[in-house]
């Protein structure tokens, strides 16, 4: 029987809240448990098993930044809403990395969890539509994209594990990141005679 006040989505914030502290691949479902005060067999009335708690945690990660993005872009259009969408994505890894790190690894999500979640969904439309400003067109818009997504986690992700140590400040070439992204976009590479469209 589930234990009284437990819930999935109470299951899932505090295995969220324990990722950020420890990292997500230091989350078990017995440090969940005496998080929340429980037994572990109490918490497998509301979630099937530790790789469906990450599912959960990563839609949950997935909706927060996906509101923190569409707040920062609001009203913004070409490379203010660039950076705002950047920042808001950068600052969302760095408050809560463990959350952050399940959005970026493969996990196998529960088909309907996927299909109730907004967050995801919202994510991509969010980001094609900033993009469009740039006046690209497919293919090359979903290339932008990619290219756009490499470099936001790519830089989170070595600033998280402290790759940037140079005398340089992070936050400077992080500047300089967007605006050369920004430049990129403006001036995409048009697609020459006889190659792949």
């Amino acid at each position: 029987m589930a234990r009284a006040g437990l819930t999935a989505d109470r299951v899932t914030l505090a295995g969220a809240e324990l990722a950020d502290e420890v990292g997500l691949e230091h989350v078990t479902m017995s440090a969940v448990a005496r998080r929340l005060g429980v037994k572990d067999a109490s918490l497998y009335a509301h979630v099937r098993s530790l790789e469906d708690l990450r599912g959960r945690i990563a839609l949950l990660a997935a909706d927060e930044k996906t509101v923190r993005i569409a707040e920062a872009t609001a009203g913004r259009a070409g490379r203010d809403a660039l950076v705002a969408y950047a920042n808001a994505w950068r600052q969302y890894a760095h408050d809560h990395p463990g959350r952050y790190t399940a959005t970026q690894i493969p996990i196998q999500i529960d088909p309907e969890l996927v299909a109730r979640a907004a967050g995801p969904r919202r994510a991509v439309e969010l980001t094609y539509s900033m993009l469009r400003a740039y006046a690209l067109r497919e293919p090359d818009l979903t290339d932008a994209v990619r290219l756009m997504r490499s470099t936001l986690h790519g830089f989170t992700s070595l600033e998280a594990a402290g790759g940037f140590a140079h005398a340089r400040p992070a936050e400077d070439t992080w500047v300089r990141c967007l605006d050369a992204l920004h430049t990129l976009l403006e001036h995409w590479p048009t697609h020459g005679e006889g190659e792949p469209t």
